[in-house]
């Protein structure tokens, strides 16, 4: 159950066991009751699992921090010199002086680096309670020692074995003899001392190297291939000559009849005393692999914010009428990314994550109907009626703090199946740590520095160690990866290095370089920092503008972004022919009949380019307008299931004779209208595709104008972040859950005295009394004014133990000062367990 058994012996008898100045704690317990409030806060602030629920006293906060999921979430989050110096006291004498555990980083040798950095790791474990006691008796809790000494099923990470003792155990009496005779050392009268005089001689210096003088060369050999791990080795029935030398002096030990190991005392021997093989004391440097002028950066990054927003909208416009299908297993299919990935010119893991970072900024979601399709949400509208740094700013917000990551599509889940851009499965819980902690990491390196990838890398696996071994350390890596590319692709970062809007953004200094402490941020909104971010990215985006420039050949140049009104039109009368620093738009037939089908007559459109072009409206263009404007129209098409009429019935008879037309089944009803079996959408298609201007009509024979914006979702919510275990407290819940541990811990810990005839009470068990005893000792107390221990069980039926002052007592209540919750409370007689006078008076 791990530290939790050893905790609860602070209440055994209901007597407080108070540590008197200069005592060692005995407990886990005792060592945070013996702490201040300060580092209370700390380890609830670094492990914030502990205050699910806030616990009711500091033993219980001492079994929970015990217990094995806790411990493993603690060393999780542990750097690797901390790691280190954890998994050194768990292959260290408990407890372990602190000289010992520096020697058993250092070695024989003194190494500076360690000196100055054990104090900090030692400090780091004993804030987050994985090591508690003072440097002469450093204890690690013994969920943690379990988790990291070294076993059979469990190699450790130093590479170490078992020690001696362990080794040993089960050993016959006779066979240990025989052992420490072969060592040269005196017959023993019982297997300890055998046992004891062994690892006495590993662990001498002088007497180890003596005996290992007399080792043939051979047998040396075997020892250096298995001093650094792993320890085990395996043996033929008859071993060769060194390895029975070896195994008859107790150097290698048998572990099962074809197994051995060498103990951990002599592997410390021939490591010259150290339990890691490179002890990393200090973190590896995160260099720069280039440098820019900031302005460079905050110029690079700009102009690739503005290509992301551009992007973001053309996606979403080209969504408007209603996206993709969704698939039954939710999520977009392969050729519909495709699709997606050409129609915005990028390679198709790019367009899953424009994808996911529309939809993870709330802007794009399924709409819910039978035939489920993809289109931009209400949200989309607001979005686009702010100016571009702030949408930018939402954009950049939403993907620091997306679980979704859009680097996993294209590969499978657990199940095999594979996973889909918009679809179930791409949430990663680490991915905001790694964004942030990337983005840390540059923001250390002086401004217009682009850190280095391998460097960086090194880094992150140095911060985790644990994340980053096993199945999760390529996924990690992975995210770090990810982030550096799409920082770039949004404009967080330009030419590598990190812009100063993504500073702001991220809560970092601005005007200097940011110190590894800025990666835990500043107290600051996460919309106070949007909201600077966008004030300091507006000044480095292009202008909008509110004009265009016709040309003879029919295409217009906007020589750059352009305001929202003229976009939208623009983008429906003509089409993109090119994007970069300005943006070329054609005019085709088609587009111009799809600006007339959104409503507009010729003379709307002429009047429009009219007001909005710096040069005169070409004669081209004005002739291709009025000519489609002369034939829209002219065909109409309703729904019989769809029928085509006009009044130029030549007409009909063209496309009757048309060969392309068959595929319709189209059939005259009357000299001006012609049946169809396709259905109008399908009708009108066709007739577009052999040429004709048809217009969509009623019920009512009226032209029915389409809209190009006419499609939303019902409003959605973004999708809300996986977290990553309990989100960190801030300091309000912080202050109260110290505040409401040590008044719990008050009145556990209370010295009281049991009534005569009662029997003592087990630990945690609460007091019992008759209703009449009940009575009479609190109307006692709050005649005399002393204090008493009451046991409560509220309306929830959850029990809790109290310390109050009773101030009146009347009508079946009890009012008085409660010492744990610090603040005058009533509490009905009834839901009263029991209770008990205090040993001496408490305040």
């Amino acid at each position: 159950m791990g530290i939790g058994g050893i905790g609860e012996l602070d209440r055994e008898a209901h007597v407080p066991k108070e540590t008197g100045a200069g005592a060692a704690p005995r407990t886990l317990a005792e060592a945070l009751r013996a702490g201040g409030d300060e580092g209370l806060a700390a380890l609830l602030r670094a492990r914030p699992d502990l205050l699910s629920p806030v616990p009711n006293d500091l033993t219980q906060l001492a079994t929970r921090a015990g217990t094995r999921g806790s411990v493993v979430r603690a060393l999780e989050r542990l750097d690797r010199f901390a790691l280190q110096t954890a998994e050194a006291l768990a292959v260290a004498p408990d407890p372990a002086p602190y000289s010992v555990l520096l020697g058993l980083l250092s070695g024989d040798g003194a190494d500076p680096e360690i000196e100055a950095a054990l104090p900090r790791a030692v400090g780091v474990l004993r804030e987050q309670a994985l090591v508690w006691g003072d440097d002469e008796r450093l204890r690690l809790v013994r969920t943690a020692r379990e988790l990291l000494a070294p076993s059979a099923q469990h190699p450790s990470p130093t590479g170490l074995g078992p020690s001696v003792a362990e080794a040993t155990a089960g050993m016959s009496p006779g066979r240990l003899q025989e052992i420490i005779a072969a060592a040269g050392l005196p017959a023993t009268h019982d297997p300890v001392s055998a046992v004891a005089a062994l690892t006495e001689l590993f662990t001498d210096r002088t007497r180890m190297a003596a005996l290992l003088d007399t080792a043939p060369p051979e047998a040396l050999a075997v020892l250096d291939r298995l001093v650094w791990g792993p320890p085990y080795g395996e043996v033929t029935a008859d071993p060769a000559p060194p390895v029975r030398w070896l195994r008859d002096r107790g150097l290698l030990l048998p572990v099962s009849t074809r197994t051995v190991v060498l103990p951990r005392e002599a592997a410390l021997h021939l490591r010259g005393g150290r339990a890691h093989r490179v002890p990393e004391p200090v973190p590896p440097e995160v260099t720069a692999a280039r440098t820019y002028r900031p302005q460079v950066v905050d110029n690079a990054a700009a102009g690739q914010a503005h290509t992301a927003l551009a992007t973001v909208e053309e996606l979403l416009k080209s969504w408007d009428q209603g996206g993709p299908q969704v698939l039954r297993a939710g999520g977009l299919s392969v050729r519909d990314l495709k699709r997606t990935a050409a129609a915005l010119d990028v390679p198709e893991p790019t367009a899953a994550f424009w994808l996911e970072l529309a939809h993870g900024a709330g802007l794009l979601a399924s709409d819910g109907e039978a035939d489920e399709r993809y289109a931009p949400t209400p949200a989309y509208d607001d979005w686009l009626d702010l100016p571009p740094a702030e949408r930018w700013a939402a954009l950049a917000a939403a993907w620091l703090a997306a679980t979704r990551t859009a680097g996993v599509v294209g590969g499978q889940d657990a199940k095999g199946r594979t996973l889909s851009a918009l679809g179930p499965g791409l949430d990663r819980a680490q991915a905001p740590e790694v964004r942030r902690r990337v983005l840390a990491l540059q923001a250390a390196l002086p401004p217009g520095a682009a850190a280095d990838r391998d460097a960086l890398l090194a880094r992150l696996r140095w911060d985790r160690p644990l994340r980053s071994g096993g199945p999760l350390a390529d996924l990690r890596e992975q995210l770090a990866v990810w982030t550096l590319d799409e920082a770039e692709l949004l404009g967080v970062t330009g030419r590598g290095a990190l812009a100063t809007p993504a500073r702001a953004l991220l809560n970092l200094p601005l005007a200097e370089a940011a110190s590894d402490d800025a990666f835990h941020g500043h107290d600051c909104e996460p919309s106070v920092a949007a909201s600077r971010a966008a004030t300091l990215l507006a000044p480095l985006l292009p202008e909008a503008v509110d004009h265009v420039l016709l040309q003879a050949d029919l295409t217009a140049v906007a020589p750059g972004p352009l305001r929202r009104p003229l976009a939208d039109v623009l983008a429906v009368l003509a089409d993109v022919e090119s994007k970069g620093g300005a943006t070329v738009y054609r005019f085709t037939p088609g587009s111009v009949r799809r600006a007339l089908d959104a409503g507009r007559s010729a003379s709307d459109l002429k009047d429009f380019l009219t007001a909005h072009s710096r040069t005169p409206v070409p004669q081209p263009l004005a002739y291709l307008i009025d000519d489609v404007a002369r034939r829209h129209g002219h065909l109409r098409v309703g729904a019989a299931s769809a029928y085509v009429r006009c009044d130029d019935d030549a007409v009909l008879g063209e496309i009757l004779a048309d060969r392309r037309a068959a595929a319709l089944g189209l059939r005259r009803l009357a000299p001006t209208v012609l049946a169809a079996q396709a259905d109008p959408a399908s009708l009108l298609e066709g007739l577009r595709a052999m040429g004709y201007a048809p217009a969509a009509e009623s019920a009512e024979g009226d032209v029915l104008v389409t809209r190009a914006d006419a499609y939303r979702t019902p409003p959605r919510t973004a999708p809300a972040p996986v977290p990553d275990g309990p989100p960190a407290p801030d300091a309000t819940l912080l202050k109260a859950a110290v505040r409401a541990i040590r008044a719990g811990d008050h009145a556990a810990t209370a010295a009281r005295r049991e009534p005569s005839t009662a029997a003592p009470l087990a630990p945690g068990e609460l007091p019992r009394t008759s209703p009449a005893e009940t009575l009479a000792t609190v109307q006692a107390a709050a005649l005399t004014g002393s204090a008493v221990w009451i046991g409560y069980v509220n309306a929830e039926g959850a029990a809790s133990q109290r310390v109050i002052a009773p101030v009146r007592v009347e009508g079946g209540f009890v009012t008085g000062y409660d010492h744990t919750a610090d603040e005058v409370r009533t509490y009905p007689l009834h839901r009263i367990t029991g209770v008990a006078e205090l040993a001496e008076e408490e305040t």
